[in-house]
């Protein structure tokens, strides 16, 4: 269901549209040109959204109903449009790679109306395999090609894999985004559920972000000037950097992960570079980090990940360098390691370390060429 309020539009003193048909239009229309407000609701909201985006200067999303194999397609939508997701947004179960969303333009704006939910219907899919086997699972969110925008206040829950993909994307901000994917906390539940993905982007802000998944919270695989701060991850792998190689893109550089806490996660402080593969990590700054209960590692810094099975054998054609721990603090169980550092030889340089200060779990009698300024 769709229905538009069109504002009067004044050409010239007081002159009055022409009721004779305009010409095709050769360039997108522009703000004033479209009308102030659609709104798209039901289970036919998804198809006329796609196919009337064009014409919206704002996109009010109203207890969609996705069709399954549909992707919520707002992608090249004009610059300067908004898009407001009210009620609750649901999608049809299908096998199928996704995503469930997919947006793309220029000075955007994506936010959530209070008591708003987009709910992935994720344990339609979940099976204790994420994407590395069993039922193929859509991906919930592509943040691709998004310039100049902001997404917030968007209130997620139970995606059935990965949730937020940020790729190929240039200042962007996602401010107070939840995403609640406890109900897979359960056997041959949630798995690979990551919340923020970021892949070739640059000036991106994640800020008060609120995450409870089953693995991380933050990955970067690559990207620059790069900012998450005022986070709280809970029950997944951590705060990560990686895994870095493997990729058309294996560059980080510039990222400042602060003011945030991780509790009830396998991992708190993670950086991974891939065996065997090329890249570069410089100038990482973890500051003001709060670990509680973290189960494995509390900080873990390897060059030997393999998906699921790390070699113990570091290589160094990814060297992590510059990077700051400033701050770290807190608690890893008894059955845990506070630090575990697996570093290639001479591919780990320029570490700064200060008051880093986690107690409760195991020393690490397996780290090796631990640079000058870190300890295990």
């Amino acid at each position: 269901m769709v229905s538009a309020r069109f504002s009067a539009i004044l050409l010239g003193a007081g002159a009055l549209v022409s009721a004779a048909p305009a010409p095709t239009p050769t360039q997108a229309a522009t703000l004033e040109d479209r009308a102030a407000s659609c709104t798209f609701s039901g289970s036919t909201g998804a198809a006329a959204a796609a196919a009337s985006k064009a014409s919206c200067a704002t996109i009010v999303l109203s207890n969609v109903a996705v069709p399954s194999g549909t992707t919520l397609d707002l992608t090249k939508l004009n610059d300067g449009t908004t898009v407001i997701f009210e009620g609750t947004t649901t999608f049809g179960y299908k096998e199928w790679a996704g995503p469930l969303i997919s947006v793309s333009g220029t000075k955007l704006t994506v936010k959530g109306a209070s008591g708003s939910v987009i709910d992935g219907n994720g344990a339609k899919w979940w099976d204790g395999k994420g994407s590395n086997g069993g039922k193929t699972k859509p991906k919930f969110f592509f943040a691709h090609s998004m310039k100049q925008s902001t997404i917030s206040n968007l209130n997620v829950k139970n995606t059935p894999v990965q949730g937020f993909s940020i790729n190929s994307a240039t200042d962007l901000t996602l401010d107070h985004i939840t995403i609640d994917n406890t109900a897979g906390d359960v056997p041959n539940g949630g798995h690979n559920t990551d919340a923020f993905d970021v892949g070739s982007s640059t000036g991106i802000t994640i800020s008060n972000a609120n995450i409870k998944n089953q693995d991380d919270c933050l990955a970067i695989n690559s990207g620059k000037n790069i900012h998450f701060i005022g986070g709280t991850c809970s029950n997944g792998h951590g705060l990560s950097i990686g895994s870095v190689g493997g990729r058309s893109d294996n560059v980080v550089d510039g990222v400042v992960i602060e003011n945030s806490s991780i509790f009830n996660s396998d991992n708190g402080v993670r950086i991974k570079t891939v065996y065997d593969a090329t890249g570069t990590v410089n100038n990482v700054t973890y500051r003001d980090i709060t670990l509680s209960g973290i189960t494995k590692y509390g900080i873990v810094i390897e060059q030997d990940y393999q998906n699921g099975s790390p070699t113990g054998t570091p290589t160094t054609h990814v060297p992590i360098t510059r990077l700051t721990l400033d701050g770290v603090r807190g608690s890893v169980t008894s059955s845990g390691t506070d630090v575990y550092i697996l570093c290639g030889q001479g591919s780990c340089s320029g570490w700064t370390w200060k008051g880093v200060s986690l107690t409760g779990g195991k020393k690490s009698t397996k780290c090796s060429n631990i640079p000058s300024g870190a300890s295990c």
